[in-house]
């Protein structure tokens, strides 16, 4: 089992212990991605004025929004890999047709060459 981490923070001014089986790198780029939200939320107009309850839920809403958008790319680059992978298996197989093509074309010039060197 992994081993479990905890590392100081600071989010929003105060030091928080986060813990979890995650590195300390990632727990610390947790953190920072949380204060990177709560400095965008504090730039917008009137956001000092709503009540605390109201502060956290804007928050979060923002972070599902986040959230959702990214697991959507996520599933967007999925559906284009395995269109790809589609595409190249259909590549594949028509570069296995053209192969089985090209030789039974050879064979065929072979025997007409041995016929017309036969008449000869």
């Amino acid at each position: 089992m992994a081993e479990k981490h905890s590392v100081k923070v600071q989010i929003d001014g105060k030091v928080i212990t986060l813990a979890g089986y995650e590195s300390d790198d990632y727990l610390q780029r947790v953190a920072f991605y949380l204060n990177n939200k709560i400095l965008e939320l504090k730039s917008l107009p009137g956001y000092g004025r709503m009540a605390p309850d109201e502060r956290a839920t804007l928050l979060e809403l923002n972070i599902a929004d986040d959230y959702f958008k990214a697991k959507a790319k996520v599933e967007s680059m999925e559906e284009d890999i395995e269109n790809k992978d589609q595409s190249t298996y259909d590549i594949k197989h028509d570069l296995v047709a053209a192969q089985m093509e090209i030789e039974k074309l050879r064979r065929e010039v072979n025997r007409l060459r041995s016929i017309k060197k036969s008449e000869v």
